[in-house]
C-alpha cells in the first residue's frame, strides 16, 4: 500500500472487518469513536481500496447459499503454470486462484448461479488445459471468517459460538439474490450506501437494512465490513493444512480446530480418488514458522498427529476477488 497506515487506520481496520452498522448512515457511525466525520471515514476507506489493502467494504457470504461454489485443483507441469493460470483466471466464475506447494499445485474457487454453472466452468477448464480437475465441494463449514488482526493479536473474532454446518436457507427471500449480486463489488462509498444499493434493486433503504440483518442472523452473511487482502496487511505465510480423518470423528475434530484462535477457515470437503483429505484448515500467519506452530498445536491438542496430513503453503496468488453470482460480469 502506497500510503503508510496511521493509528486511526489501524483502529478502523481492526474494528470494522465485521459488524458494519446497519443504519442509514453507517460511515458516520464508524467515525464517532475515532473522532472522524463521515467524509474522513469514506476518504480512508477509499484509500484502503485504491491502495490494494482492501478489496471492498461489503458482505462475505457462506458458501452455497446464494449460488453454488466448489474448491478445485490441478496438477500443472511447472513450465505451464502461467499459461494454465491465464486460462483459469479468464473464467468469470473463478474468484481465487493460488499456486501451492504440492503435486496439486494450482488451487482455485469456482462460483456460479447454481451447480450446473460450476460444472460448466470446470468442464471448460479441463478441456482448455487438457488436465484433470480435482473437484472438492463443501460438505460442512465449521468456521469461515478471514478477518485479520493487523496489530498482531491472535484473533479478531469471538469463536465461543460456532455456526451450524449449513446456514438457515429458509431465511432467503426472492429479493435476496439481486441484493447479493448488487453487493458483489461492495457497498458504494457514499453517505447512504444502503439507499443507493436499494435503488439499484428496487428495494427501500429500510428493506435493504432489514434483509442484511436477517441474512446475518441466518448465517448466510458471515460478516459485513472491510474485506482486507491478507498479504497487504502482512499475512504472507498462507498455509492450507489438510487431514484424512475418520468419518466418525471429523465433525468433532473440525469444530475443535475451528475454535483455535489462529484458524481463519475450517471446513469439510468431499474426498476424491486422488485426494483422501476431507478436513481443511487455513492458517494465515506473518511467518512460515508461525503457521507451522499453529498446525502443530492443532495436532497436539486434538491427538491428530498420526492421521495422514499435508501442509500446502501458497507460493503466489494469480487471482483474488469477491465471488461473482451474475453471469454478465466482466472478468476483473
Amino acid at each position: 500500500m502506497s500510503h503508510a497506515l496511521d493509528t486511526i487506520d489501524h483502529m478502523l481496520i481492526e474494528r470494522w472487518q465485521r459488524d458494519l452498522p446497519l443504519t442509514p448512515y453507517p460511515f458516520t457511525a464508524l467515525g464517532v469513536p475515532l473522532g472522524l466525520n463521515e467524509a474522513q471515514v469514506i476518504a480512508r476507506l477509499k484509500r484502503f481500496i485504491d491502495g490494494g489493502l482492501a478489496t471492498r467494504i461489503g458482505a462475505v457470504l457462506a458458501p452455497n447459499t446464494v449460488g453454488a461454489s466448489t474448491l478445485a485443483a490441478l496438477s500443472v507441469p511447472a513450465g505451464r503454470l502461467e499459461a494454465v493460470a491465464a486460462i483459469v483466471d479468464a473464467e468469470p466464475g473463478v474468484n481465487h486462484n493460488y499456486e501451492r506447494e504440492h503435486d496439486f499445485n494450482m488451487w482455485f474457487v469456482v462460483t456460479g448461479a447454481d451447480r450446473a454453472a460450476v460444472d460448466a466452468t470446470l468442464r471448460r477448464i479441463a478441456e482448455r488445459t487438457a488436465l484433470n480437475v480435482l473437484d472438492l465441494p463443501l460438505m460442512c463449514a465449521y468456521h469461515i471468517d478471514l478477518g485479520f488482526p493487523i496489530n498482531g493479536r491472535r484473533a479478531v473474532v469471538d469463536k465461543t459460538a460456532q455456526p451450524p454446518c449449513t446456514p438457515d436457507l429458509a431465511a432467503i427471500r426472492p429479493q435476496d439474490t439481486p441484493l447479493m449480486i448488487a453487493l458483489e463489488d461492495g457497498l458504494p462509498l457514499v453517505p447512504r450506501p444502503y439507499l443507493t444499493v436499494g435503488e439499484a434493486v428496487g428495494l427501500s433503504e429500510a428493506a435493504v437494512i432489514d434483509r442484511l440483518g436477517a441474512l446475518q442472523a441466518a448465517g448466510i452473511v458471515r460478516r459485513l465490513g472491510i474485506v482486507v487482502r491478507h498479504r497487504a496487511v502482512g499475512f504472507s505465510a498462507n498455509a492450507m493444512a489438510v487431514w484424512d480423518v475418520p468419518d466418525d470423528r471429523i465433525d468433532d475434530i473440525g469444530r475443535a480446530f475451528a475454535a483455535h484462535p489462529s484458524v481463519t477457515l475450517c471446513y469439510r470437503r468431499r474426498v476424491a480418488p486422488d485426494w483422501p483429505y476431507a478436513l481443511f484448515v487455513m492458517v494465515h500467519a506473518k511467518a512460515r514458522d508461525a503457521a507451522l506452530h499453529v498446525i502443530d498445536e492443532l495436532n497436539r491438542e486434538n491427538d491428530t498427529g498420526t492421521f495422514k496430513q499435508a501442509v500446502l503453503f501458497s507460493r503466489r496468488c494469480f487471482k483474488q476477488r469477491g465471488a461473482r453470482l451474475s453471469a454478465d460480469r466482466k472478468v476483473a
